[in-house]
């Protein structure tokens, strides 16, 4: 099953990729995203996952298989 991951070295705290994929995201006291470790439910959580990878400006995110 996929899973989305942040890399810690790439984010800046934009916090668009929790905006677009609430509860695939948590945001920390600096707003800085961390993914929840679970894998993806269904295609609507891999949509979100997408959407999550393409608003990030930064290019943090992205989908493990």
């Amino acid at each position: 099953m996929p899973r989305v991951r942040v890399d810690p070295t790439k984010c800046q705290g934009y916090g668009t990729c929790a905006e677009v994929a609430e509860s695939l995201f948590v945001l920390d006291d600096w707003g800085y995203a961390q993914s929840v470790p679970r894998d993806l439910q269904g295609a609507t959580e891999k949509q979100a996952a997408e959407a999550a990878i393409e608003v990030c400006p930064v290019k943090a995110v992205r989908l493990l298989t």
